[in-house]
C-alpha cells in the first residue's frame, strides 16, 4: 500500500470511517520501490496492492503471486508475473504457497482467495508469511509441514460491522505462538487501515515478550 496518508476512502461497513492509509510511509513511496528485485503479493485487496503500487512499481518487475491475480497484473501492464501454484524456485529461494481463511462464513467466502508463502534459502531461516488469514486449519498445517523459524502474521483483527474478524486477533496470534513455540513471531498489519481495530499496544499487552511488534519504519533483524 503505497498511497499517501488519507488518499483512499475508508473501507465501507466498518466502525472507524477514516480515509486510508491511516499512517504515512516512513519514506517516500518512490524510495520504497527503488532497486527492488521482485515483489511477493499475497492478494490484491487495496491494503495490499493499491493504485499507487500499480503506478510506481516498474512494469518489468518480477511479481510473484497467486493464480487468481495473474489476469489483473497482466491487465495492469506487468510483464513478468509468476504464478505460484504450489512452489517455485528463484535466485536460490524456494517459494511455496500456503492457504488461509480471510474470515469466517459468508464474509470469509467473499474475501477469498488469499495466500501465504514460505520462503526457504540456504543459510537463511525458514520464513512463513501467513498473509491475511485468521487462525485456521491451513495455518496449522503450514506450521506443521514447514516448521518455520520466523513467522510474520497479519494482526489488527480487521472487522466489518457484521461478522467475525478477518485477520488475526490477539488470541489467534497467541495460538500461532503456542503452535510454533521455537519460532520468532512478528506481528504486522496494524494501525494503518480503518477496519483494523487491534492496536499494537493492545497486542503487546496480551502477548508480552512472545511476539515482536515493530513500529512503522523499523527493521526486524
Amino acid at each position: 500500500m503505497l498511497s499517501d496518508v488519507g488518499a483512499m476512502p475508508p473501507i465501507e461497513n466498518s466502525p472507524n470511517q477514516k480515509p486510508n492509509p491511516l499512517a504515512s510511509l516512513p519514506m517516500p513511496a518512490a524510495d520504497v520501490v527503488r532497486g527492488i528485485d521482485a515483489v511477493l503479493v499475497t492478494h490484491t485487496h487495496r491494503d495490499h496492492w493499491d493504485v499507487a503500487a500499480t503506478e510506481l512499481v516498474p512494469k518489468d518487475t518480477i511479481i510473484f503471486g497467486q493464480a487468481a491475480d495473474e489476469t489483473k497484473f497482466n491487465e495492469w501492464g506487468f510483464t513478468r508475473f509468476q504464478t505460484i501454484y504450489t512452489s517455485f524456485k528463484w535466485d536460490g529461494i524456494e517459494i511455496t504457497r500456503t492457504g488461509g481463511q480471510h474470515g469466517t462464513g459468508e464474509i470469509g467466502k467473499k474475501m477469498a482467495p488469499v495466500s501465504g508463502f514460505v520462503l526457504k534459502a540456504a543459510k537463511e531461516p525458514r520464513l512463513y508469511i501467513a498473509g491475511d488469514t485468521i487462525w485456521c486449519a491451513e495455518v496449522k498445517d503450514a506450521l506443521k509441514k514447514h516448521d518455520p523459524e520466523v513467522i510474520v502474521v497479519n494482526a489488527g483483527a480487521a472487522q466489518f460491522l457484521q461478522g467475525d474478524p478477518i485477520t488475526m486477533t490477539a488470541d489467534d496470534v497467541l495460538r500461532v505462538a503456542d503452535a510454533a513455540a521455537q519460532a520468532e513471531i512478528i506481528a504486522v498489519h496494524m494501525e494503518a487501515i480503518n477496519h483494523c481495530l487491534l492496536t499494537r499496544e493492545q497486542l503487546r499487552a496480551r502477548t508480552l515478550d512472545r511476539v515482536r511488534i515493530p513500529a512503522d519504519g523499523k527493521w526486524v533483524l
